[in-house]
């Protein structure tokens, strides 16, 4: 079987580990499209029962998932804490402890 040339974009975070790792991406290429393969080659997204477990047999991939969500999200997370310094805790005056 022969080699095709192809053009993909992959993240820059995950191609920098790889290349540190030494990974051979042309080789992790085919293992991922035959363990795609192997699982029938759904398309379909994963559910989340299936990618809570995922991520709790690659922590590593959970660690760069939560910091990529962090790094996306570090806008409306600072907002959402100079809100609250601002105005406090919705509800906070009716807490009785």
């Amino acid at each position: 079987m022969g080699k095709v040339e192809l053009h993909i974009e992959v993240d820059a975070e995950l191609l920098a580990q790889a290349e540190e790792k030494g990974v051979k991406l042309s080789a992790a290429l085919e293992e991922g499209i035959k363990a795609a393969l192997s699982r029938g080659g759904s398309r379909r997204a994963m559910t989340i029962v299936e990618a809570a477990e995922y991520l709790k047999q690659h922590p590593r991939d959970q660690a760069a998932a939560a910091k990529r969500w962090a790094e996306e999200n570090a806008e409306a997370i600072r907002d959402h804490e100079a809100r609250i310094a601002e105005y406090g805790v919705f509800g906070e005056d009716f807490r009785t402890w």
